[in-house]
């Protein structure tokens, strides 16, 4: 039985030129020789040398890698650290194969100081930043900060979602609030303008109406009472309207029936009102309320209600437009009267300031037309007018004086 061969001693070998190229080295012997040249063995030793070797390259050139693409990361130097270590230690394996067939120990003895060098200086670099090693989240804890971030986010989001739907909310708030207050300046312009013009109208109707009464009355106290009566009527009818939600306009029956209301708390049943809901504008109230005025007056006095028995009816109604006539509003009082009253009506015909004021100012005011007639003991006004002239037009140039003018040019007789 063949006994191996005493490990690492120099024994007899096939003659081979390593020997002669590496003479510096030829004081030891190949590594071979202590496998005893067995080929499995030496296969076995070298391809194993042989995979780490190539492992232990890639890994670094891995690392190297990862450094080059990523600049932002932190610690680089002892990544490159382990790059160096892992590439010293893959080199020392790569020597071994070498010295398996050339001795070249010392060379492979420095190769192995600077691999423990390396080594050193990387664990000492690795223990001193082992505190801030440990405190790298671990991908659980990167995944929940993640999560939050992610909830933070979303909850940013929803708070600006938020936000811009405050700020758009505002923002049709202040147009809608600005196109109101447009709307109110326009209004108030407009009521402006509607009281300068009902003002300058009231007052000279009023001094008209003050000059004629005056006229026809030969005593103070029958002036006073007239001049008063009218008056009322006026600022009746301004009134109404002033209290309807437009403040333009009022219900034609709340106008009658607030300048009817004397009479009507006063005599009751035996005065009769009805119509359909018209709205008419101030100009319109006021000429209607002096109308109904003269004729309520004259009927306390002369008329149906100046005696025990005797009823009146007040009534309106719209007509419809007929060929070149627009639509328009008749406006009927009967009244119910003696005999001798008839007469008295046929007699004073239309002489007097409250006769014209029924027939031709009220109607031309209105641009409209009127009768007044006594037909078997049964007097009755007639007023008909346009619905357009129910409207106020501020905008009508000449209206504060019409009435003034009708009365002191067409009727101032003394």
């Amino acid at each position: 039985m063949a006994h191996a061969a005493p490990y690492c001693r120099r024994t007899e070998r096939p003659e081979t030129t390593t020997v002669q190229i590496m003479t510096a080295f030829s004081q030891y012997m190949p590594h071979g020789m202590c496998l005893s040249w067995q080929p499995w063995l030496v296969i076995l030793w070298a391809g194993s040398d042989l995979l780490i070797f190539i492992s232990y390259f890639a890994i670094p050139l891995a690392l190297l890698s990862v450094l080059r693409q990523r600049p932002d990361l932190k610690h680089r130097g002892l990544v490159g650290l382990f790059a160096g270590f892992i590439l010293l230690c893959g080199l020392t394996h790569a020597l071994s194969i070498v010295t398996l067939w050339i001795p070249i120990y010392p060379l492979q003895g420095y190769v192995k100081l600077a691999t423990g060098l390396v080594s050193a200086a990387t664990a000492i670099v690795l223990f001193r930043l082992v505190p801030t090693l440990i405190t790298i989240p671990t991908p659980s804890e990167l995944q929940e900060a993640n999560q939050n971030l992610k909830r933070e986010i979303a909850a940013h989001e929803a708070t600006l979602a938020k936000l811009r739907q405050a700020q758009h909310n505002l923002e049709a708030e202040v147009e809608e609030r600005t196109a109101e207050l447009k709307r109110a300046n326009a209004q108030l312009a407009i009521s402006t303008r509607e009281a300068v013009h009902r003002s300058r109208n009231l007052i000279a109707v009023v001094s008209s109406i003050a000059r004629q009464s005056a006229r026809s009355h030969g005593d103070a106290g029958g002036f006073i009472d007239t001049f008063i009566g009218r008056l009322n009527a006026l600022a009746d009818a301004t009134s109404i309207v002033m209290k309807g939600e437009t403040r333009t306009s009022a219900d034609l029956g709340q106008v009658v029936r607030t300048q009817l209301e004397p009479v009507l708390m006063t005599y009751g049943d035996r005065i009769k009102v009805e119509g359909q809901p018209i709205d008419a504008g101030s100009e319109a109230a006021q000429q209607i309320s002096l109308a109904l005025h003269e004729l309520a007056t004259n009927s306390q006095k002369y008329g149906a209600l100046s005696a025990d028995a005797g009823a009146i009816s007040v009534s309106w109604t719209k007509l419809a437009a007929d060929g070149d006539d627009a639509e328009r509003l008749v406006l009927r009082w009967d009244e119910e009267i003696s005999e001798a009253a008839a007469r008295s009506f046929a007699d004073a015909g239309s002489g007097g300031f409250g006769s014209r004021l029924l027939t031709k100012i009220v109607p031309t005011v209105l641009r409209g037309s009127a009768r007044r007639e006594v037909e078997d003991s049964t007097l009755t006004y007639e007023l008909i007018l346009p619905l357009s002239a129910l409207k106020d037009n501020v905008n009508r140039d000449g209206d504060a004086d019409l009435a003034a003018r009708i009365v002191d040019r067409d009727f101032g007789l003394a």
